[in-house]
């Protein structure tokens, strides 16, 4: 009797299993495999911007998009768009100090402080800046908030709290959920508070450091010794402020002192709507660097359908080529970083999508198929081309991004990055019920991850997105539920993410990946027919920029 229960189980699972397989549609699990195998070989190096493995890495997505039949949609005519990168790169210790009311404060770069520099200059000297305390640095009008007051920052040092105003706040404040409680808004990341100083004039800007906030220890921090990634712009100084880092809690906690300022209650004045910029009188911010600076061009690749009645409109579906290149060596001797899930397989779900469309009947609308450069460089590829669109992004109706897919086999469900952006997430829902599967907001949402792949270049400019990402929390896989899918993400980032441990695998189960791949085809064939806009919700940080266009939209 055991034995007949345990066999009907067995087989019910494998129905299960096989139909949800299906639900894949023209999305070839064994495609998703070969591709990523490919790019994911020691041929291409671990795929890093400007160095050999790019070259051969462009070379194969170019001929992969031609025998796909997707036209070029690049730069002038071509299936590439140049990306001019700046690498910037802090030589030696340099000096840093501060100036506590007439006492000199050593700051030892690695241990106390985190600078480096964006912009392409040879030396950056900083003499006895101003410091100025801004609080959590939002301007937010959708929000309410705005922590500036009109404070002059120019030729002053911007000091910075990490993550949202909201993020510490007890059950009760007027503040607690204004910006999405533990869920990381885009005012919450450090790039927002580097750029808001960099507005507004700030010679340099510093956040203090606390690993809650953050989401990472101080280790991570300084993992990159200095080291900085940029597009090349027209104007450096306009975008970019002349040092960026961060100040460990410790030194934090003495430079308020010096002030006569306490700095946990100043977080909790920070917290208030009515808070005011606080000068950090007494004290003053020097430092000098010298910095090594390099252009490198790397390419985005770029291809499209375009759209027979439609074609200024338009969906987009990307991922991005780039890894980390050649390392030292592993305990196994590997020195090939190869990124076979982040993102090789993001890469072959954009190339599956595109195959199967060439296959169906031709879209009204244009759909665009993308793969960036320099995402692991902090999203420049994609930034470049927000900066520089190929086609029109007031009339791009969506960008669906595909950034580390699971290879644990079907699942019941679909976890969603960034819940409660845009409407594009009941399209989401419904493609997912059509599938006999549900959708799972990201467990960790104060991670941030919505702000960390490629789709929020395209986000930041008003273009609503999706984003699929196996990282933000394990899937209800069909075989090992939860359990399963939570330790698959731990064991992942852990041995492989960022390593040469992300190799690609002839024991993967690619079928839950087919799925969700499946899940943007059948949404962009459903806004590729045309007549649909998705917006953002109210109170998403994106929307007032998407309505400033909103006449271009017909």
């Amino acid at each position: 009797m055991i034995r007949t229960i345990a066999a009907a189980s067995l087989a019910l699972s494998l129905l299960a299993s096989s139909a949800l397989a299906q639900d894949a549609g023209p999305i070839d699990p064994a495609r998703l495999s070969s591709i990523t195998r490919a790019l994911a070989s020691d041929e291409f190096q671990g795929r890093a911007p400007g160095s050999p493995g790019e070259a051969k890495t462009i070379e194969y997505l170019v001929r992969e998009f031609k025998a796909l039949g997707l036209e070029p949609a690049g730069d002038a005519g071509a299936y590439t768009q140049d990306v001019p990168l700046l690498r910037t790169q802090v030589k030696g210790q340099g000096e840093f100090a501060l100036d506590l009311k007439g006492k000199a404060r050593r700051l030892e770069r690695n241990k106390d402080i985190s600078a480096t520099t964006l912009r392409p200059v040879d030396k950056v000297a900083i003499a006895k800046a101003p410091l100025v305390f801004v609080g959590y640095g939002v301007t937010a009008p959708e929000r309410g908030w705005d922590d500036y007051k009109g404070v002059d920052l120019k030729g002053k040092i911007a000091v910075y709290l990490i993550n949202d105003p909201d993020f510490e706040a007890a059950p009760g404040e007027p503040v607690a959920g204004k910006f999405g409680g533990q869920a990381a808004t885009y005012y919450a990341r450090w790039t927002y508070k580097y750029e808001e100083a960099a507005r507004r004039g700030a010679v340099g800007a510093l956040i203090v450091h606390e690993t809650p906030g953050a989401g990472y220890g101080w280790s991570t921090v300084v993992a990159s010794n200095g080291e900085g990634f940029d597009i090349v712009r027209a104007d450096p100084s306009k975008d970019k402020v002349l040092l960026q880092g961060w100040l460990t809690g410790e030194v934090s906690r003495e430079l308020f002192a010096a002030s006569g300022l306490d700095f946990d209650e100043l977080k909790a004045k920070a917290r208030r709507a009515d808070f005011q910029p606080i000068a950090l009188t007494g004290s003053t911010f020097s430092a000098a660097y010298d910095v090594e600076h390099v252009q490198v061009v790397s390419r985005n690749v770029i291809g499209k359908i375009t759209g027979a009645s439609k074609p200024d409109e338009s969906i987009m579906f990307a991922a991005h080529w780039d890894a980390y290149g050649v390392g030292a060596p592993d305990a196994q001797g590997r020195t090939v970083r190869p990124g076979a899930l982040d993102d090789a397989i993001g890469v072959a779900g954009t190339m599956e999508i595109a195959r199967a469309f060439k296959a169906g009947p031709p879209p009204a609308r244009t759909l665009v198929f993308a793969a960036w450069t320099a995402e692991e460089r902090g999203l420049l590829g994609s930034e470049y081309y927000g900066v520089h669109p190929t086609v029109p992004l007031e009339t791009m109706a969506a960008n669906l991004t595909m950034d580390v897919l699971q290879p644990n086999g079907p699942a019941k469900d679909v976890v969603l990055i960034g819940a409660g952006q845009n409407a594009l997430e009941d399209m989401l829902a419904k493609a997912a019920r059509a599938q006999g599967r549900t959708v799972t907001p990201d467990a960790r949402p104060e991670r941030a991850l919505f702000y960390r792949a490629d789709h929020f270049s395209l986000a930041r400019r008003g273009v609503p997105v999706l984003l699929l990402m196996g990282l933000g929390g394990g899937a209800d896989l069909v075989n090992g539920g939860r359990e399963a899918g939570d330790r698959w993400v731990s064991e992942y980032t852990a041995k492989a993410y960022h390593t040469t441990g992300d190799v690609w695998s002839a024991d993967w189960d690619l079928r839950g990946a087919a799925q969700d791949v499946a899940l943007f085809y059948e949404i962009g064939k459903e806004l590729a027919a045309g007549g649909q806009w998705p917006n953002w919700r109210d109170g998403s940080e994106f929307k007032p920029v998407r309505d400033a266009s909103a006449a271009k939209r017909k």
